[in-house]
């Protein structure tokens, strides 16, 4: 005797992006979308009573537009409010600007802390 079972097919798994990816696309966001991801060093970071994660990243932006929207980036960084569920963006600062007339190109390095939320 034959017995036929039908096998049920799993939806595709999908990845989750982890705090640090979405840090990085909620800083692309920041940039207009116009920044291209030149580093990007995670480590864990801990205090008494919090615990996170330290991030430093390098943009680069090319072209008139880019450099527009990396001078913005610039100018904003420090006062943005990030929407990452579970994360709180403690401190963002712009620690070093490469800025060259022609071609137009802004390379910004940046310090991000972000703590766990909970």
């Amino acid at each position: 005797m034959l017995i036929e079972t039908k096998s049920a097919k799993r939806p595709p798994l999908v990845r989750r992006r982890t705090p640090g990816e979405k840090l990085i696309a909620a800083l692309q966001e920041l940039a207009a979308n116009k920044a291209v991801l030149v580093h990007h060093v995670e480590r864990n970071w801990a205090s008494i009573t919090f615990a996170g994660t330290r991030h430093q990243v390098e943009f680069a932006f090319e072209g008139e537009d880019a450099v527009e929207a990396g001078e913005c980036f610039i100018a904003f960084l420090s006062e943005h409010e990030f929407a990452i569920p579970g994360q709180l963006v403690a401190d963002a600062a712009v620690v070093e600007v490469d800025h060259r007339a022609q071609p137009p190109r802004l390379s910004v390095k940046c310090e991000l802390l972000m703590l766990e939320e909970g």
